[in-house]
């Protein structure tokens, strides 16, 4: 059924944010904390370890078990099924049993009728522990052989034989800091015991069947009597595609053995120092260019920071290997990575999922050389971009490439010669206050690098009122996946949105879903979408045509519930053709199924085809610093931004810019800090800032590269979930030179955050 000419193409869906924007506003929208409370619930709560790495020798929790409201402590040994939440690796238990491993571990969980019960409860309990080493740095951990799993390594060509024909070489370190997620609802989950010796979770989960799998593992039941049901996110950022596991265990484990409902949901500090963070690492790099600049070799070894458990690790260091060289060509190269394992909470994925860790060694690279050679960044940056029929370090050859489109661009705009005079021009007359640029070009690349994840399905069902039901294994988190979804269907149908609703997310209706990370979700559950609806279009139409004696040959569509011959527009409409369609007992329902075509990654190689598509961008950040403060404005940030035929402008924009945000806090003031003991000093938000309505740019200019040309994404929209958060890489380096900028002498190094303390010190230091 053609859809040629629906609404799904004009300008007021392209502005559609949704359905759930005014209950946000309102506040109504209901998260897991929201959902009415049964009669009987008990509230979970954790009791956690306070020391980084030890043996327990003695645990009592006599006295807490017996005050009034309390109910039950369970601890490993009450435990139905396996104690193991671990995914990729089954090496962390859900509850310590016999040590612990990082401060914030799961030792106890307290079931009581009240919060109050289970809070006094909590400072009953008694445990004794005897202390073992910790080891808080990822270096130290790799010397002592301390590793979650096998060091990776991407090679191309021959980095020995390519340094010896370089005109220049240069090395360095790096090292770049964790970031906590602070989405704004915590982690949390509400679970009831139903028949059949089952039970349902709502969960706050980026991965619904994720949740399901440790759910019935900790059980020792069937994934079949596990049902978990998502509506949305207050937020997830990475932290709740792997870590929401543990809390939906508990809150279920609870429900199942004394069948009664339960929920377990963590207080801010809680949260901060139970969950792990973004992947902090540290890295040495070696680059060689030739007398033009053009880089001929890279050599990057990276430690990864991982905690004490797996999780997400070992796959957040493989995207870290896929974008060491960022948005550059580079004929030469040596990436290797080692997980490393310390007494931290499991760090895990993160908007970017290591792409960003990768990339910013890579820009630390190129600005060392310019500093070293007397060039500015952005000229080796441009001379290296990647074109077509370049090939990664992974093996893709690239395609497509929208590198120099979207730097060419953004160039033509804003004239980068006239803001650098203009920038010397403002130095040289002011003493105490200094501007900075920088350029940002970034290259990300689309798909789960496990290639099985690459999957999703999708249930439709027509009414026979004519109202349109779509469930997906995509979970909405604010990213407007939602309004996505509705688009997609809308446009399959050519009816109009006010006729559909998109379901919870929930494992019953659909099964075996990926997470919703990678910013794979709209291309993998659109396509779904897309397969459901036009299997039911496949039944329609040769009814519609039998039914209104049509032409075997005529072409009819739906506008705006309107059917259409031929171009032509009839007196029939959607409503009414299925009502008939039902009495006829036409199938209205159907599953739609997507995988991935192409893509392929052979780990034994390290080589494939492990991306449907990449995005490109380029991003302008210019700063001013206070240089006897130490503080710093950010004055512009404009971007051009590879998006493919965005479906929707709206959202994409929104997402560009929340991206950014994040990014620039990532990278300017968002600081995580243990002590050597391991204990979380940022554990609040007094502690721990993130960026503010006084700390964000002063502008934001965020223009579409506008291209049709053909990728896998969903209607040639292209994903927008977590390329945009690389722009902020940008503002570091803006904000450094600006420091050297007011003292070309300063010792300071390429450790991020660049805090305003580093700032200070850099502003005054001196080789």
């Amino acid at each position: 059924m053609s859809t040629k000419k629906t609404i799904s193409d004009s300008k007021d869906i392209k502005s559609f944010t949704g359905p759930d924007f005014y209950n946000h506003v309102a506040g109504k929208s209901i998260y897991v904390d929201d959902i009415p409370a049964m009669e009987g619930m008990l509230f979970v709560k954790v009791f956690d370890s306070v020391i980084a790495h030890g043996k327990i020798l003695s645990l009592d929790y006599t006295a807490a078990e017996q005050l009034e409201g309390v109910v039950k402590i369970f601890s490993a040994k009450d435990i139905t099924g396996e104690n193991q939440i671990g995914g990729i690796i089954p090496d962390e238990p859900l509850l310590a049993d016999g040590e612990v491993h990082f401060c914030g571990q799961p030792v106890l969980l307290i079931a009581a009728e009240t919060e109050d019960a289970a809070e006094e409860a909590y400072h009953k309990i008694k445990v004794e522990y005897d202390p073992l080493p910790v080891i808080t740095n990822p270096r130290e951990a790799f010397a002592k052989g301390k590793l979650l799993t096998s060091s990776r390594k991407f090679q191309l060509g021959d980095t020995t034989a390519a340094f010896k024909n370089c005109t220049y070489v240069f090395e360095g370190t790096t090292e770049v800091n964790g970031q906590e997620h602070l989405y704004l609802e915590t982690q949390g989950a509400y679970a009831y015991p139903t028949e059949h010796n089952s039970v349902r979770v709502y969960s706050s989960t980026q991965g619904p069947t994720q949740v399901q799998k440790t759910v019935a593992r900790v059980l020792g039941i069937g994934m079949n009597q596990v049902e978990v049901d998502v509506a949305r996110l207050g937020g997830g950022f990475g932290g709740k595609e792997d870590q929401a596991s543990a809390y939906a265990a508990m809150a279920a484990l609870v429900a199942y053995v004394l069948k009664k409902p339960a929920k377990c949901i963590l207080n801010r500090m809680e949260d901060m120092r139970m969950t792990g963070k973004r992947n902090p690492y540290s890295s040495d790099f070696k680059i060689g260019l030739d007398k033009e600049l053009k880089i001929l070799a890279y050599e990057v070894t990276h430690y990864q920071n991982g905690g004490a458990a797996a999780d997400l690790s070992p796959a957040i260091l493989e995207r870290t290997l896929f974008h060491s060289t960022n948005s550059y060509n580079i004929p030469n190269v040596l990436a290797t990575a080692h997980s490393c394992k310390t007494n931290l909470p499991p760090n895990t994925a993160f908007r970017g999922f290591g792409g960003p860790q990768g990339m910013y060694v890579m820009e630390c690279a190129i600005d060392y050389v310019a500093k070293q050679l007397g060039v500015t960044a952005d000229i080796i940056q441009r001379k290296n971009l990647l074109k077509d029929g370049d090939e990664f370090s992974y093996g893709q050859i690239v395609s497509a490439c929208e590198a120099e489109s979207c730097w060419d661009k953004l160039e033509k705009e804003v004239s980068i010669e006239k803001i650098k005079e203009e920038i010397n021009a403002f130095n040289k007359e002011n003493k105490l206050i200094k501007k900075g640029y920088s350029l940002m070009p970034i290259c990300f690349g689309i798909s789960f690098t496990n290639t099985m994840l690459n999957q999703a399905r999708a249930l439709v069902h027509v009414y026979l009122d004519g109202s349109i039901g779509v469930s997906t294994g995509g979970v909405e988190m604010g990213q407007g996946l939602n309004a996505k979804m509705m688009q997609v269907a809308a446009k399959e149908f050519g009816v109009s949105l006010i006729r559909i609703k998109v379901e919870s997310t929930n494992t019953s209706r659909v099964v075996n879903t990926s997470p919703s990370a990678a910013s794979s979700t709209a291309d993998l559950n659109g396509k779904a979408v897309q397969d459901a609806c036009k299997q039911i279009q496949e039944r329609l139409v040769p009814f519609i045509k039998q039914e209104l004696s049509i032409g075997i040959n005529d072409t009819i569509y739906f506008v705006q519930d309107i059917l259409y011959v031929n171009g032509i527009a009839t007196t029939h409409n959607w409503k009414q053709l299925i009502a008939i369609a039902y009495v006829k007992r036409i199938n209205l329902s159907a599953k739609g199924h997507y995988a991935t075509p192409v893509i392929n990654f052979d780990k034994t190689t390290e080589k494939g085809h492990p991306f449907a598509y990449h995005v490109y961008g380029t991003a302008l950040t210019k700063v001013t610093v206070d240089c006897l403060r130490g503080t710093y404005e950010l004055d512009t940030v404009k971007i051009v931004h590879d998006a493919g035929a965005s479906m929707n402008p709206a959202v994409d924009i929104g997402q560009c810019e929340g991206g950014l945000v994040q990014g620039i806090g990532w990278m300017t003031m968002e600081e995580v800090v243990y002590n050597e003991n391991g204990k979380l000093l940022s554990n609040a938000l007094s502690t721990y800032k993130i960026p503010d309505i006084y700390s964000v740019p002063n502008e934001i200019d965020i223009e579409f590269l506008k291209t049709e040309k053909d990728n896998l994404a969903i209607l040639k929209s292209k994903a927008v979930g977590e390329p945009p958060l690389m722009y902020g890489i940008g503002a570091y380096f803006a904000i450094r030179n600006a420091v050297l900028a007011f003292n070309p002498n300063t010792n300071i190094t390429y450790h991020a955050p660049i805090t305003p303390e580093k700032v200070l010190m850099g502003l005054y230091s001196k080789k």
